[in-house]
Formats: structure tokens, sequence, C-alpha cells
């Protein structure tokens, strides 16, 4: 159900939920002080209790309630990446509900980039925003897609597709080394060269059962097709298969006769916005499998990172 944001504002301010745009995905949204609201947004989800939320802010000045003891390193990241698709995990304020943080003695936090949702912060305070879906599903980056998994009654603020598409950039600023929970768009690259020092990545991390974000410890992104990676795309295409590549131009021909062979020519950018949109897609038209083009080398593209990430998360069994 399409809802304006002054609707949205009452719903959220009267302990209710509602599906809210962001950059990188829709969120569910709920007052992140409201204990109760919380607990709803988990069981909505199926979300597991002990996968910490994010808490997204619409102003610095929110955080007071939100962590203590601020790093250095806070006010550097946060004037070059918000608001932007970059969450900082940090020492959390006794105020936060144990709920949002999975029982931590940390809570992540992001500045959406996305002026509706902004506002709606503006007016309601700081909102946990768990991608707006059933835990496990492909992510919404469409207000269709929240009413896939919830239902056309379930109240939704359309702002749009998702320009990013793919989740934020997670990174724990509570311990030394930095350490990149959650590959984004916001690339380990750029976080180092802001900060002047060595991050460790999330591939780096030991395996733990109390994952400090979301993301980490649980299967995501899975569409009811098989996903599986090719090396390239075959002479004679499966007609029960989607298939997306992004290099052999010389069989660009072969993917315009095929409905079912999309070619990304190198624009991984896009590739990301529509990753999980192809994913329900694949889904909608019944197609039994989706087969992706292994992805290059990182370092030819920032976002590659993150879109080998969700993929292969979307693999796992």
């Amino acid at each position: 159900m399409k809802i304006d944001p002054e609707q949205a504002v009452h719903i959220i301010q009267s302990g209710g939920i509602v599906a809210i745009p962001t950059e990188t995905v829709y969120g569910l949204a709920a007052d992140a002080f409201n204990t109760e609201a919380v607990r709803n947004t988990f069981l909505k989800k199926g979300r597991p209790a002990d996968n910490p939320l994010i808490v997204h802010i619409s102003d610095i000045g929110q955080l007071d309630k939100l962590i203590v003891q601020p790093p250095e390193a806070l006010k550097k990241l946060t004037a070059q990446f918000w608001p932007g698709p970059l969450t900082l995990v940090l020492e959390k304020h006794p105020s936060v509900p144990d709920i949002v943080s999975g029982g931590l003695r940390t809570v992540a936090v992001r500045m959406p980039d996305h002026p509706i949702t902004r506002k709606l912060i503006n007016r309601c305070g700081p909102l946990t925003a768990p991608s707006a879906n059933k835990s496990g599903r492909p992510s919404p980056t469409k207000a269709d897609h929240v009413e896939d998994d919830f239902g056309k009654d379930f109240p939704v603020v359309d702002g749009g597709d998702c320009e990013i598409g793919l989740e934020s950039t997670v990174i724990d600023l509570s311990s030394h080394p930095f350490t990149i929970l959650r590959p984004g768009a916001v690339s380990k690259r750029a976080l180092e060269e802001c900060l002047d020092q060595k991050i460790i990545s999330e591939t780096e991390l030991p395996h733990t059962d109390k994952p400090a974000s979301p993301g980490v410890k649980y299967t995501h992104y899975k569409p009811q097709a098989t996903v599986y990676w090719i090396e390239s795309l075959p002479l004679h295409p499966h007609d029960d298969t989607l298939y997306l590549i992004h290099s052999n131009p010389e069989l660009k021909g072969l993917a315009q006769r095929h409905k079912n062979i999309l070619s990304f020519s190198g624009n991984f950018q896009l590739l990301a916005k529509r990753l999980y949109d192809l994913f329900r897609y694949a889904d909608h038209q019944n197609y039994a499998q989706i087969a992706i083009e292994k992805l290059p080398d990182p370092s030819e593209n920032d976002i590659i990172p993150p879109l080998f990430n969700r993929i292969s998360k979307a693999i796992r069994k």
C-alpha cells in the first residue's frame, strides 16, 4: 500500500512499521527507541534476534543518544561519506535497547542519502531500518518488491528505484585495527585513503557466532532459482536459465536473440543496481537457475567486492 511521508510519520510515531526508501535498498523502519516496535520488526521479517540492526539518522547530533567514546576516525569518515552508503559500528550508548544491537556492546549507525527518508528521521528521530524483505530473500530495491514479500496492504513510501541497489559498507570502529564487516559501495581503498591507515577486510576475520553487523552470519539475498557462476556464456543457452554476463562483446548478437540473456558490457554499477531486481524477476518468470559470469579482479572496479559478496551469499547452500 503506497502511502505518503506524512502517513509514514504517523505510523512510526504510533509504534508501527513502514517501508522506506534509501539509496541502497528499502528499509523496514521503526522507532529505534521503541523496543516493541523493534521486536515487531524482527517478527515481521522472520529475522534471528542475534542479527543486529542498523540505526539510521539524519543529523550528526543524533549520535549523542546512540554512541559513547566516539573515535577520531568518526569525524573524518562522516565528513567524507555521510550521508551515504557507509555504516559505522561504534560503542553503544546505554539508552539504545539491547534488542537493536543483538545484545552487543556496539551499535551500527548510518545516515542514508535519500531526501524522503532523512525528512522522516528529522520528524521521528533515529530509525532501525533493516532491508524490507523476508529474511533470506533478495533485498528490495523497488517499492513493489516490498509488496511481493509483505502483501499489498503493507505501508510503503515509494521513493523510486534505489540508486545503488546493494546494502551499505559496514566498518567496525570499536576496536583496532578497524575492520570492514560487510563490503559495499564505499570501498576499502577509499576508507584507507580517508583514514590514512590499513583496514582489515571481512574475509580476514575469524568465524564467529556473534556477528557485530547485519549480513555476516546468515545466508542472505537468495532467490528461489539456483544461482551459480559460469566462466562464459554457453553457445547453447538453456531456456530455464537467466544469464547475467558482463564481457564477451562478440556474443551480443546471441544475447539480443534471447530474452533470458542480459549483457552488462562491463557496467558493474548497473549490474549491482539491478541484481536483486533480476533475482526477483527470475522467480516471477519461473526460471529454475540464474547463471552469472564470474567477476574480474576486484582491483578493476570498487563495486566488484560487494557484488561478489552478495552473489556468493546467494549461491551458498
